[in-house]
């Protein structure tokens, strides 16, 4: 028998599916369905919808996915931040994709005191500096820049791919990304 999660799992579960199919303007009323709680559990856990949003970027795996997709492919920085636009381009090509979930929420709440704009900071950040210890291992001989040229490459990709998911985007931005990884060895 398994034991049903409590509350503010449901409704944390219910807000991740949600607001990646239909995007943070999601009604309240559809995620309480979904959740199978009522009103006063999503006050009582997290304040209301805009902290149940800004919750729900803040405990998604996405760095840690990217670590994970590293991590398996081997010691190499070189071969760690290349398979991170082969992990893209299996991704992107599901027809499940919907684009980054951080950016979306970003793009789609005006109010620049929302809660979830320091949270896709945080995440985006947080990228950054994964992606310039790579580069540091490699050699780089501008890490900090280099990982902004890969996430400029990353967030092109989750754009690009959700227009046009037949174009590949993932295998152009890993070419490009072999050029900026390959600054190292030339300098």
């Amino acid at each position: 028998m398994t034991t049903r999660p409590g509350p503010r799992q449901r409704l944390l579960d219910a807000a991740r599916d949600l607001t990646y199919a239909q995007g943070v303007h999601v009604g309240v009323d559809a995620i309480l369905k979904e959740a199978d709680v009522a009103r006063r559990s999503l006050y009582q856990h997290f304040g209301g919808k805009d902290g149940l949003i800004a919750e729900v970027l803040r405990t998604h795996p996405g760095e840690a996915r990217y670590r994970e997709v590293m991590d398996a492919a081997g010691d190499e920085p070189r071969l760690r931040v290349l398979a991170v636009f082969d992990e893209l381009e299996k991704i992107t090509t599901r027809p499940s994709f919907r684009g980054c979930r951080y950016t979306s929420a970003d793009l789609a709440l005006a109010d620049p005191g929302h809660p979830a704009h320091a949270e896709t900071r945080a995440y985006k950040d947080g990228l950054h500096r994964l992606f310039a210890a790579e580069l540091t291992g490699h050699g780089h001989p501008d890490p900090d820049f280099g990982a902004d040229q890969l996430l400029v490459l990353i967030d092109g990709v989750l754009a690009h791919a959700v227009t046009r998911p037949d174009a590949h985007p993932a295998l152009a931005a890993r070419a490009t990304a072999e050029f900026i990884m390959d600054r190292s060895s030339r300098t």
